[in-house]
Formats: structure tokens, C-alpha cells, sequence
């Protein structure tokens, strides 16, 4: 399981809520809830976290994707 350091982690901000993360396995999670009433949870692929929006993610993996 890839770790981010504390230190990257302590200025880390979530974009959707602007509250800090905590690492929770292979996912980066919001402290504070989205207006959907939800923590929000990105991705650690290959000990980078993607800090995109849930719905931009899914638009940026759908459009990577070849025809």
C-alpha cells in the first residue's frame, strides 16, 4: 500500500470541501462532508494522489480511454 508522507499530507486540502485529508488504505479522504452529506475519496496511483472531483476523474478516465 503506498504511503504519502505526513508532511505532503499536512498541506494537502480536499478541492471539493477545502478541509484536510487523511490517508484510509489506498484512498486520500476528506475530514469535512460535501454538500452530498459524504466524505470525498480520491485515489493513490503509484503514490501520487489524484485530487481530482469524483466526476472529473471518471470524465478524464473515460476521455484517456482509446476509441
Amino acid at each position: 500500500m503506498p504511503k504519502v508522507s505526513p508532511e505532503l499530507l499536512s498541506i494537502l486540502r480536499c478541492p471539493v470541501t477545502g478541509s484536510a485529508l487523511e490517508q484510509d488504505g489506498e484512498e486520500l479522504v476528506s475530514t469535512a462532508a460535501a454538500d452530498s452529506g459524504e466524505k470525498v475519496r480520491y485515489a493513490i496511483q503509484d503514490g501520487i494522489p489524484l485530487l481530482l472531483p469524483p466526476e472529473l476523474l471518471a470524465a478524464a478516465q473515460s476521455a484517456a480511454q482509446p476509441d
